[in-house]
């Protein structure tokens, strides 16, 4: 009913020849942006504040292992949770009260001062943040014809690295002149913020006040096909094109979290870098990746210069930066800080370049009616995947002293994860669900 109400708008808007094609979607995708910039902020604070509330509090390693572990088994299990609720109501509420749900958490940091009341409110920060990328994905779905998917999700997603920068500069200033409780409190105001400003812009493109008639049928312009029925979430474990969009999280999504957690001891490790000379190392690796999100989600559209499909330009893209990471791998013979740093900011940014294409499938193969559902499959096949690594990093270390063979995972997950992707849905082959 929907997709018959949009396409049904589409008939109906100004259909003069020559009309100026807007770019109110772009101020979408401007919003996403920032929404996931302000998660990936959120997420991190914990992370800077560990040697104060170690010190305040008494959290030991292990508290803060388990706190931690807290957050991550809460993601996996609210992000399939989040993608169905998005799918049932919509993305203006959805979005919403994802952002209200994580914030409130973020928020609620400051009213714990044990170790158990930290894993309460991390569990639910998980659940909460688990919603933004199964709300962000089905955006851009709703937005975006699929030519321009990719590069909208991966502007959008480089507001991951843009939260990861950013968070470093805010939480130490407010922490030293008011103290971590505010530090907690301080990120809250911009989710606030953002909530706002969703409720008073956001409308699906039909309902939209300013949207052009140009723009209009240029987001719809495969209406038609991206229409379908509701689909019950059980019944998408039986498509193999799932399985290939879970499959692919679950080997690359743990990559990205071994680059945020493990590249500051890396460097003091490998290099010697105290804490006052990490900061310049990540930020380069961050930016790096921002670059690669942002490029990687624009690279189809050459291919597609070329005389290629969309889909056959998207799965070029995804194997250039699967490449892309190989050389990672050779991280554990150099001997040179700067020659890491550039070896590593080209990985990051294949990741991202990868992440922004991989993302874009479910809606390559998937009516928009059960994006949100397969991305939150999928997310949450991701978070299990980078539980497993982060148990496992800890007891190769101990056993190993060397990050090579965390490096050499790296390196090859990537291919791995192509050739399942193509053998389990070759050409990104669109589910056909029954009316």
């Amino acid at each position: 009913m929907a997709g018959q109400t949009d396409i049904k708008a589409l008939e109906e808007i100004d259909s003069s020849p020559g009309a100026r094609i807007g770019r109110v979607r772009w101020t979408i995708c401007a919003m996403l942006f920032v929404a996931t910039s302000i998660n990936y902020m959120d997420r991190q604070v914990l992370a800077i504040l560990k040697p104060t509330l170690q010190h305040s509090i008494g959290m030991t390693e292990v508290d803060y292992g388990n706190v931690v572990a807290c957050f991550t088994i809460a993601y996996a299990l609210g992000i399939i949770l989040a993608g169905r609720f998005v799918d049932k109501v919509g993305t203006r509420i959805g979005y919403m009260v994802i952002m209200a749900v994580w914030s409130l958490s973020a928020m609620g940091h400051a009213l714990a001062n044990t170790v158990l009341e930290f894993g309460i409110a991390r569990v639910c920060l998980g659940l909460g943040e688990s919603g933004n990328f199964p709300a962000a994905i089905k955006t851009v779905a709703e937005w975006f014809p699929q030519r321009e998917r990719s590069l909208a999700t991966g502007i959008f997603n480089s507001g991951t690295n843009l939260g990861a920068i950013l968070a470093p500069l805010i939480v130490p200033w407010v922490t030293v002149r008011y103290g971590w409780h505010a530090a907690f409190l301080a990120t809250g105001i911009f989710s606030a913020l953002w909530i706002v400003m969703w409720y008073s812009k956001y409308r699906k493109p039909a309902d939209h006040p300013t949207l052009t008639g140009a723009e209009l049928r240029f987001i719809y312009q495969e209406a038609a096909e991206q229409m379908g029925p509701s689909t019950p979430w059980a019944r998408l474990l039986g498509y193999r094109q799932t399985w290939a969009f879970a499959t692919g999280k679950f080997l690359t999504d743990p990559i990205w979290w071994l680059y945020l957690y493990w590249l500051p001891s890396f460097f003091s490790a490998k290099f010697g870098l105290d804490l006052s000379h990490l900061g310049l190392p990540l930020i380069v690796v961050y930016n790096a990746s921002v670059v690669g999100s942002i490029g990687g989600g624009w690279l189809p559209a050459p291919f597609r210069r070329l005389g290629l499909s969309a889909v056959k330009a998207r799965l070029t893209a995804m194997f250039v930066c699967a490449c892309a990471v190989v050389p990672v791998f050779l991280i554990n013979y150099l001997h040179s800080e700067w020659a890491a740093i550039g070896l590593l900011s080209l990985a990051a940014a294949a990741h991202q370049g990868w992440s922004a294409n991989l993302f874009s499938t479910p809606s390559d193969m998937f009516p928009r009616s059960a994006v949100g559902s397969v991305t939150g499959i999928g997310g949450m096949t991701g978070s299990v995947g980078g539980f497993l690594l982060a148990i496992s990093a800890g007891h190769i270390l101990e056993l190993t002293h060397s990050y090579a063979s965390l490096f050499a995972l790296a390196a090859s997950v990537y291919l791995l994860s192509f050739a399942i992707i193509i053998l389990l849905a070759p050409g990104l082959k669109k589910v056909e669900f029954a009316v």
